[in-house]
Order: structure tokens, then sequence, then C-alpha cells
């Protein structure tokens, strides 16, 4: 999964591999500000992985990604919570 953006605007890219074949073929897609999140290939991907959605979020957030939003910070966190469930 690769979201990239800047702005409000960018592309959202997603593929999932089980069991070394490939299950769901590579998804890319360039979004707008008010882009649909429950047709992102982001989304798809992470349903595909068994993320499921709550009431008033989506897929993303229910595996807590929007959480930081660079590789560094992800890095320096120490905060677990929840991160057993995976």
């Amino acid at each position: 999964m690769e979201p990239e953006y800047f702005g409000g605007a960018g592309e959202r890219r997603a593929t999932v591999w089980a069991d070394g074949a490939l299950a769901l073929s590579p998804l890319d897609k360039a979004t707008e500000k008010w882009f649909s999140r429950a047709v992102s290939p982001i989304s798809q991907a992470l349903q595909r992985l068994g993320a499921r959605r709550g009431l008033g979020e989506d897929e993303f957030e229910d595996v807590r990604l929007d959480h930081h939003r660079s590789n560094e910070d992800w890095i320096s966190s120490t905060d677990q919570a929840g991160w057993d469930r995976w």
C-alpha cells in the first residue's frame, strides 16, 4: 500500500499477495480532495487482509495507519497500543 499526498491531492496504490500468489491485482488511482475512501485501492487491500471499517471510520483508520504522517514518525513511535491484534 502506498498513499502519496500533497495539499490534499495525490495517489493511492495497493497490491495484495497471499501464499506467494497475487490475491488482489495492482490498483492505482489518482485521488481528488473528496475521494471516496470506500473504493480506494488501500481500503480494498485492507479489506482483503481482514480489516473492517467501523461506524464513522474506514479500514485505514481501523488498523490505525492514520496515527502518523511519515515513516520517521512510525519509526520513532513507542506507542504500540492496539497493534497486538495484527
